[in-house]
């Protein structure tokens, strides 16, 4: 994977590869540096210990520490784990009794517990002077990465995934992004999100592209400054990105911009039309998860339909499915992709049972419900259990209520997503107890077990909880009532 993103250096050295844009100046890396600094920081992993196959678990923040670290390691043959920071110590715990890791890569701003097979950032970074190592070549089927991500039981899943993935990435350079090796992609996400990684750094890499990252706690409202000085031709960033820039700016003059891309979460019809009526351009948006590459998008040759994903990119096999198999035209059913797609996931790691109940025949079961049109566009419809979105991660109502139980006074709790105004989500939690709890203390009692994002951003106190026939949670009414 890691050669395969590479591969431009060998053609264009010199050629700007990553312009991190700080205030005062870009900090450039061409291609011939981006590659040395993988390739020594390979080098630096294999004499620490590790070998490939081993597993290196990545405790990094907003820096360009994490795809160099992240390719680094993919070079060198290892099993990386790529985390987010936001994640509590006993989150990264709980990872590192799953995995064993052979290293962990540690920023010590980063939550991580202690650990006898730390590397310290300053290590990390010195490793990038290191002699080149050579790529570690082999079957693109062997385990490459693995993504960690929410579980309806409760319990975040590890997504395994082989090398071959990149592979299926290529179905998004036209599908989605319409990219070119002249384009200048800016990507207004952190360095450490899998979201930046891949659509704003590794694909423009891939083409031989130039990305541009804005350097870390750069205001929302100095990105369309950024977007006119540096000629940026694609903009990409999740939704709550565009309704930030768009509430002070009626017009943004970016003449150089094409479009612009979106992905994480739904993209509110209202978002888009102001955007283009702000700049001109399009927004694009993107269908994918954890376990799958995007693979429903509209794109510059195949727009959608307001509201609507978009099409199954060239090269992909979607389906719409029931109980039964395909459902016709016109009607709903779960969103499926069949397995044989590269960018499909190998498994949730050491859970076989837990893979299978995701499969139906030949096709993984997303969980999102969608109908699709006679054009083969398809249109979301929801979730068909109740997962939440924050902030573009997949969140488990499970977890949230697993880490708020045991707070005192407090006798049962479900947490649901919650519209606040006009496209707008948050993750609840209500509760019952005998009288209303202090919320600065429940916002206290969580702050340390689970990730921010995660957290709820509103406590609501009910007399009790809606429950079914069969004693489950009914969270659909809860949401009806708060709405109402």
């Amino acid at each position: 994977m890691a050669q395969y993103v590479l591969g431009k250096a060998r053609t264009q050295p010199d050629k700007i590869a990553l312009s991190v844009l700080h205030d005062d100046a870009p900090d450039h890396w061409t291609y011939a540096d981006l590659e040395a600094a993988v390739l020594g920081t390979a080098t630096g992993l294999l004499n620490a210990g590790a070998h490939a196959g081993d597993t290196v678990l990545m405790r990094l923040g907003n820096t360009v520490d994490f795809p160099l670290a992240y390719l680094g390691a993919l070079a060198a043959g290892m099993v990386v784990v790529p985390t987010s920071a936001a994640l509590t110590d006993p989150e990264v715990a709980q990872i590192i009794t799953d995995l064993s890791p052979k290293l962990i890569l540690h920023d010590p701003d980063v939550p991580c517990p202690k650990a006898g097979n730390i590397i310290v950032l300053d290590a990390l970074q010195a490793m990038r002077a290191l002699p080149a190592a050579s790529y570690h070549m082999g079957d693109p089927d062997r385990l490459g990465y693995v993504i960690y991500t929410s579980g309806t039981s409760g319990k975040p899943r590890a997504v395994a995934h082989a090398h071959r993935a990149i592979w299926a990435r290529q179905m998004m350079f036209q599908g989605w992004y319409d990219l070119h090796s002249n384009d200048r992609v800016l990507h207004a996400g952190a360095f450490n999100w899998t979201y930046t990684l891949g659509t704003g750094l590794m694909d423009p890499w891939t083409v031989g592209a130039t990305a541009l990252i804005p350097a870390p706690n750069t205001p929302s409202a100095d990105l369309p400054s950024l977007l006119a000085t540096h000629n940026v031709t694609i903009f990409a960033a999740a939704p709550g990105i565009y309704r930030q820039l768009l509430k002070s700016e009626n017009t943004l003059n970016l003449p150089d911009l094409r479009h612009g891309l979106s992905a994480g979460e739904k993209l509110p019809i209202a978002t888009t039309a102001a955007w283009t009526n702000a700049t001109g351009t399009q927004i694009f948006e993107a269908y994918g998860m954890s376990e799958c590459s995007t693979f429903l998008s509209s794109s510059p040759k195949t727009p959608a339909s307001a509201g609507a994903l978009g099409f199954a990119q060239t090269g992909r096999h979607v389906a719409i499915l029931g109980a039964n198999g395909p459902v016709p035209i016109g009607d709903e059913g779960t969103i499926a992709i069949h397995n044989s797609d590269p960018g499909l996931m190998l498994g949730y790691l050491n859970a076989p049972d837990e893979t299978a109940s995701k499969m139906q025949d030949d096709w993984f079961l997303t969980g999102d419900q969608g109908v699709m049109r006679d054009s083969g566009e398809i249109s979301y419809l929801g979730r068909n259990d109740d997962m939440m979105n924050a902030g573009g991660y997949r969140v488990s109502p499970i977890e949230v209520e697993q880490a708020l139980t045991g707070f005192a006074g407090l006798t049962s709790v479900a947490a649901t997503q919650v519209e606040v105004k006009a496209d707008t989500f948050v993750i609840a939690a209500f509760y019952t107890s005998p009288a209303p709890l202090d919320e600065a203390a429940l916002r206290a009692y969580v702050r340390d077990k689970i990730a921010a994002y995660k957290q709820p951003r509103l406590y609501v106190h009910i007399d009790a909880l809606p429950l079914g026939g069969n004693g489950k949670i009914l969270r659909r009414q809860l949401r009806a009532t708060w709405k109402a």
